[in-house]
């Protein structure tokens, strides 16, 4: 069999262009690296990850405004997640909330019920994500292993994924390596899922 064609590093241009395209494509967030791509194509993840069905993916945006098109609740529901929205965002914290008719059930086979939102707090993400619209997104490594910190290692390990060249983000500060923190709505409260960048503070004002 002919081998995968390696990719090298890209411009942002061609990053977002091959986003846009389909492809895998990654590049450095607040966290951890993403490996991303459009939500219709969220399957190249999970065979590029070699990840279970069962582990959704986060969907990323430059903006919250373009995220809860993706999600629904009742009037007292969004009022409540705007709120932890304006406090957290753009930040470390991706939110478990109930998914609209939008959202591709590819994004989480098992239970497309669901969807975790994250608008990152990262010039070079929200740069790339303002241009292709939300990603299906997840850390750059293969299922189970720890999270790969630099380009390099993620178009060593992932060489026909397009990653950004580091010459576009010099200057701005990599992620600090720990995962957002994940909160999931009840319908009630929220439930922390994963503690990690954000401390977060759940107080009874955010709950029914």
């Amino acid at each position: 069999m002919p081998k995968p064609i390696t990719m090298t590093q890209v411009s942002l241009t061609n990053l977002i262009a091959g986003a846009r395209a389909g492809f895998l494509v990654s590049f450095p967030t607040d966290t951890v690296p993403a490996l991303a791509t459009v939500p219709e194509k969220a399957g190249l993840i999970f065979a590029a990850k070699q990840r279970s069905q069962d582990k959704p993916l986060i969907l990323m945006a430059a903006s919250a405004e373009d995220l809860w098109p993706y999600v629904k609740g009742s009037e007292d529901e969004y009022k409540i997640w705007q709120e932890l929205v304006d406090k957290y965002w753009p930040g470390g914290l991706t939110l478990v909330l109930p998914a609209s008719e939008r959202l591709p059930k590819v994004m989480n086979p098992i239970d497309p019920t669901t969807i975790g939102i994250r608008v990152p707090n990262s010039a070079i993400a929200q740069t790339i994500l303002a241009q292709t619209g939300p990603l299906a997104t997840t850390s750059a490594n293969f299922s189970g292993q720890s999270p790969l910190q630099t380009m390099a290692e993620i178009e060593n390990q992932f060489p026909t994924v397009r990653t950004l060249a580091t010459t576009e983000y010099e200057g701005e500060m990599s992620g600090m390596g720990v995962p957002s923190t994940v909160a999931k709505w009840t319908g009630i409260n929220w439930q922390i899922l994963r503690q990690g960048a954000i401390n977060l503070d759940i107080s009874s004002d955010n709950q029914i």
